[in-house]
C-alpha cells in the first residue's frame, strides 16, 4: 500500500492512532536539541569526505519525540518540498522507519540530497523555534533515508504500464531528476539530456564532496535507469544536439537546466588570470576527486589554492565551499568578504518567525578557518608582472537602503587568488535557449507559472532555476515534480501524479 492510501480523514497520515499523532506530548520539555556532530577540523581537512557523524537510533527517537505536532504545523509552510514533517517524525518515535521512509518519500524524489544540502527553512519555522530550539528536521530526515538505502527499503518503481508517450528532459540538475524520475513512473518514455560528462548538474560539480559525496547521486541514477529514465550525457542541447530535433522526436520537452551565468566582477584588473569563477574552482576540485580530467573542459587551465592568498567575494553557501575547498587544497590563507552589513547573531524571532530570517550564520567550513569581513566593497585588483598580487577595498555604510562608502576607510589586502561567488544572473542564453526560442521574463528566466509550467512554445515547459531563478535544492525537486504533473496533464488529459 502506498503512503497517501493511509491518510485519515484530518488529513494526516493515519497508522491505527486514531488521527491522532504524538509520540510523545511531553518529548519537547523533556529533552534538549542534540544536533548532528562533526569529525574535528584538523581530521577532515585531510580529506574531501563527508564529515558529518551520524546519531544513534536512541538520539533520533528522543529527537523526533521533540516534535509538538502543532494545530497548524508550520514547518510545512517552511519546506518547499511539502515533507508531511509532523507525521515521519511520529513514526521514527514509534521505531517504525520503513513507513517513515514511505511518508518521507511521498513528497521528496532525494531526501539524502536535502538530508545534507538544504538549509532547512523548516526548522527555521518549526513552532520550537520560537524559543530557538527548533526540531531537528533535517538530521531525522537524513536518517530516515539513509537507513532506508541501508535496509534495501529504496527499490525502482517500475509503472505497470507505458503510455506511448515520450519526454526529453534537458538538464540532470535536482529539479530535472525530480521531474524525470516523476514522469517515469507515470509511464512516459523520459530521456534526460546532460552537457557534461556525468549527471547531477551543480549536484555534481558545485556541491563539494565533502558536504554531500557523490556516490549518492550514482546510486539515484542506477534506480532511476531500472524505472526506465534513460541519460545521454556529454549531450548539449543547442550544441550537440538539435532542439528541432527534440522537437520532432518528443511529444513533450522540459527545460530544467540551471541559473549559471554567473554575475561578473566590474572593476579594473577583474580580467587578470588570478580572478576566476567559484564555479569554476570548485568543478575542477570535484572532477580530480572523481579520477576526471579537470582541464579538458576548463579553458584558462588548472586551477587551485595551494599555497596561495585566497580571497573570496560573497558571503552565501557557495562562497563557503570555496573556502572549505580552498583550505583543503592548502591555501596560505583564506579571506571571505561581503557587501552587506554583518548579520545580527540572533534574529529577532517576534518579527520573523515562521519566515526565514537573516541572522549570523557560520557554516561548518567557516569554523575550519577562514576571516570574514562585512561591508567591504572591492575597488581595484593590484597587478604585479600580469598576476593578481592584492585586492583594494573600501568600506561601505547603508543608509536609507544606500551604499554609502566610508571616507578615509581604504585598505588592501594581499591576494593570489580572487574567487567570485556573488551568485547568478539567471540561465545561459547562448546555445539552448537561443535555439529553444522560449519567451523569457523581465530577469532573464524563462517565463512559465507554476501551475502549468508550460513556456511560450507549444509542448514546451520550464522549471527549476532556469524558470524561477538561483535558488535551493528543495524548490528545484519541488518544481520538478509539480511540472512532472502538468506535462503528465498536458500529454494525458488527467494526472495521478502528487504536487
Amino acid at each position: 500500500m502506498r503512503c497517501f492510501d493511509k491518510l485519515s480523514t484530518n488529513g494526516n497520515f493515519d497508522f491505527g492512532l486514531g488521527g491522532k499523532l504524538m509520540g510523545k506530548e511531553t518529548g519537547f520539555l523533556e529533552y534538549e536539541r542534540e544536533e548532528r556532530s562533526y569529525v574535528a577540523p584538523e581530521e577532515r581537512l585531510k580529506t574531501y569526505k563527508e564529515f558529518v557523524l551520524p546519531q544513534g537510533d536512541d538520539v533520533l527517537k528522543k529527537q523526533a519525540a521533540r516534535c509538538m505536532n502543532c494545530g497548524i504545523p508550520y514547518c510545512h509552510n517552511g519546506c518547499p518540498v511539502n515533507n508531511i514533517i509532523p507525521d515521519w517524525n511520529h513514526l521514527v518515535y514509534e521505531d517504525d522507519w520503513k513507513n517513515a521512509l514511505e511518508v518521507l518519500h511521498s513528497t521528496n524524489n532525494f531526501p539524502e540530497f536535502t538530508g545534507r544540502i538544504c538549509p532547512a527553512p523548516c526548522e527555521a519555522a518549526c513552532t520550537l523555534n520560537i524559543v530557538d530550539a527548533p526540531v531537528t528536521i533535517k538530521s531525522i530526515e537524513c536518517a530516515i533515508i539513509d537507513r532506508g538505502f541501508r535496509e534495501g527499503w529504496v527499490k525502482p518503481e517500475v509503472p505497470e504500464k507505458q503510455t506511448g508517450k515520450s519526454v526529453a528532459v534537458i538538464g540532470s540538475g535536482p529539479a530535472g531528476l525530480a521531474a524525470a524520475q516523476q514522469l517515469a513512473r507515470a509511464g512516459h518514455a523520459v530521456t534526460v539530456f546532460e552537457k557534461s560528462d556525468r549527471i547531477g548538474g551543480l549536484l555534481r560539480y558545485g556541491i563539494p564532496d565533502f558536504k554531500m559525496e557523490k556516490h549518492l547521486i550514482n546510486r539515484r541514477a542506477v534506480q532511476m535507469e531500472a524505472e526506465g529514465v534513460q541519460f545521454r550525457t556529454s549531450s548539449e542541447v543547442g550544441v550537440e544536439v538539435s532542439f528541432t530535433a527534440l522537437q520532432e522526436n518528443f511529444d513533450a520537452i522540459v527545460l530544467a537546466g540551471g541559473a549559471e551565468e554567473a554575475r561578473m566582477l566590474d572593476i579594473p584588473g577583474a580580467e587578470l588570470p588570478g580572478v576566476r569563477f567559484a564555479m569554476e574552482f570548485l568543478t575542477q576540485q570535484n572532477k580530480r576527486n572523481a579520477g576526471d580530467d579537470e582541464v579538458r573542459a576548463a579553458p584558462r587551465g588548472s586551477l587551485t589554492a595551494t599555497g596561495k592568498h585566497v580571497i573570496v567575494i560573497g558571503g552565501g553557501d557557495t562562497g563557503s565551499d570555496c573556502v572549505g575547498t580552498s583550505n583543503r587544497q592548502g591555501a596560505a590563507s583564506v579571506t571571505q568578504l561581503e557587501i552587506m552589513p554583518k548579520p545580527p547573531e540572533k534574529e529577532d524571532k517576534a518579527l520573523t518567525w515562521p519566515d526565514w530570517p537573516l541572522k549570523l550564520r557560520t557554516s561548518s567550513s567557516h569554523e575550519e578557518g577562514v576571516e570574514r569581513d562585512w561591508a567591504v566593497l572591492t575597488k581595484r585588483v593590484v597587478e604585479d608582472g600580469g598576476d593578481v598580487a592584492g585586492l583594494e577595498c573600501v568600506r561601505v555604510e547603508w543608509k536609507d537602503g544606500r551604499m554609502v562608502e566610508v571616507e578615509g576607510s581604504e585598505f588592501t589586502l594581499k591576494a593570489d587568488l580572487i574567487l567570485l561567488a556573488m551568485g547568478f544572473t539567471g540561465p545561459k542564453r547562448r546555445g539552448l535557449l537561443d535555439r529553444a526560442g522560449v519567451e523569457l521574463d523581465e530577469r532573464g528566466n524563462v517565463k512559465a507559472d507554476t501551475s502549468r509550467y508550460a513556456t511560450s512554445e507549444p509542448h514546451v515547459f520550464a522549471c527549476g532555476d532556469m524558470r524561477r531563478g538561483q535558488s535551493l535544492v528543495v524548490w528545484a525537486i519541488r518544481e520538478g515534480r509539480q511540472c512532472a504533473r502538468a506535462v503528465d496533464e498536458a500529454l494525458m488529459g488527467v494526472s495521478e501524479l502528487p504536487r
